[in-house]
């Protein structure tokens, strides 16, 4: 059984400005400037907190490598144990989908190997054998339950796909009317480099913006962020609360743990992107006795990450879902006239044209410096876009000989990056 850290740190915000304070071993909760002001006391923020949590009613569940396995070897135990969590999620009317790693784990030790293949091709068998194993394994806890589930591997390209985007979600939803619970991975058995994912708290990010879920939990055998790897630093101090990604949480480093990819910077890369798109994030150790139930009811188990507002999901495929298939330079004018956002990216503003891309493609708008501050969905092909850049409206269909729109990236189309 861990033993409680000396104590806890917290992001309090003073005057505007975040600064890190050291507390005891107690639930504590970050104070914003608006509350501050208006005096309001430490017991609501809780309720608050509280409130954001227990109004879930859809739900990612992530479910790290370490959490279903014993030395690479998947475990009935932690597996039924997990199973019977999420089952007290549903019983609650509360819908759950599942995103859980460890295929290539499960097909490590079922091919006979001792170690993690380093050849891509044996990888990829390894993954296929170890999917199987890996939903027999779910099958039979669920089954004990009377549930069913449903498989859906997954790569990049379903995400980049604005058609394929949306089947996902159909599809989702319609297990969920039945009554199934999705069981989500990445397709490791087909994947390379140009259409993986990476890691499964990225992808479980992406699907909880898929599904407009109301919170993404990370179960991994960590207990929550801490300012240092506690593993390796006695020091470390846990962090119950984020609600804003300052340069004090992206410097924190640590290890993903045994037979996993993702690490520490994978779960706060996942934690910015729900907190940019409004749902809330929480990392929770998965050996916790009911773990699920305790951080939906309150207590102050792991680290939870506050959103900002809800983005639309049109906004957030633009923004996460989608790789840019071409950049588009702008002047400081045209900067600074988008930043003020709910404005169209116009011809004249732009300066240079880089990258193949058709019209209907993802594209970075970027300043003179070459810094993205935005992305949105171009009317022009890029051989269309270099003839008419740096021109006006009026000269378009002079140019391209036919009837087309005067906006480059319309104002419904075109998001800003948040720093």
């Amino acid at each position: 059984m861990r033993s409680k850290p000396p104590g806890r740190r917290i992001l309090l915000s003073r005057g505007g400005s975040l600064e890190w304070q050291n507390r005891p071993y107690r639930p504590c909760y970050h104070i914003s400037p608006r509350l501050l002001k208006q005096g309001i006391p430490k017991w609501f923020i809780a309720m608050e907190r509280r409130k954001t949590l227990s109004k879930a009613g859809r739900i990612v569940v992530k479910v790290g490598t370490a959490s279903i396995t014993d030395d690479l070897v998947l475990s009935d135990r932690k597996v039924g144990k997990i199973v019977r969590e999420i089952m007290g999620l549903k019983k609650d009317g509360r819908e759950v989908i599942i995103v859980s790693s460890g295929a290539i784990a499960a097909g490590i030790r079922k091919m006979g190997l001792e170690q993690r293949p380093r050849d891509l091709h044996m990888l990829q068998a390894t993954a296929a054998v170890g999917q199987n194993e890996l939903m027999k394994a779910y099958g039979k806890a669920f089954n004990r339950q009377g549930v069913n589930v449903a498989q859906i591997l997954l790569t990049r390209d379903d995400f980049c796909s604005r058609s394929r985007y949306l089947n996902i979600r159909n599809t989702v939803n319609t297990l969920l009317k039945q009554g199934t619970t999705p069981i989500i991975n990445e397709n490791d058995s087909v994947g390379v480099e140009e259409i993986k994912v990476g890691d499964n708290d990225t992808l479980s990010a992406l699907v909880a913006s898929n599904l407009n879920a109301d919170l993404l939990i990370l179960m991994s055998s960590m207990d929550g962020l801490y300012t240092r790897d506690p593993v390796r630093d006695r020091n470390a101090i846990k962090i119950d609360v984020v609600d804003k990604m300052t340069g004090d949480i992206k410097s924190i480093k640590g290890k993903s743990r045994l037979g996993g990819v993702g690490g520490i910077q994978s779960k706060i890369q996942a934690g910015k992107i729900m907190m940019d798109c409004g749902i809330a994030m929480a990392i929770v150790d998965s050996g916790m006795k009911d773990v699920l139930s305790r951080l939906i009811n309150g207590e102050p188990v792991g680290t939870v990450f506050i959103p900002d507002k809800r983005m639309e999901n049109k906004q957030q495929w633009i923004l996460f879902s989608s790789a840019a298939k071409g950049f588009i330079v702008v002047d400081e004018g045209a900067v600074r006239v988008l930043s003020k956002g709910k404005a169209s990216l116009l011809p004249s503003g732009i300066t240079k044209v880089k990258g193949i891309f058709d019209r209907g493609d993802l594209v970075a708008v970027v300043d003179g410096r070459g810094r993205e501050f935005a992305r949105g969905i171009s009317n022009f092909s890029s051989d269309d876009l270099a003839k008419i850049r740096g021109r006006q409206c009026s000269e378009i269909v002079k140019i391209l000989k036919r009837k087309a729109c005067k906006e480059v990236i319309n104002n419904d189309n075109i998001v800003l990056i948040k720093r």
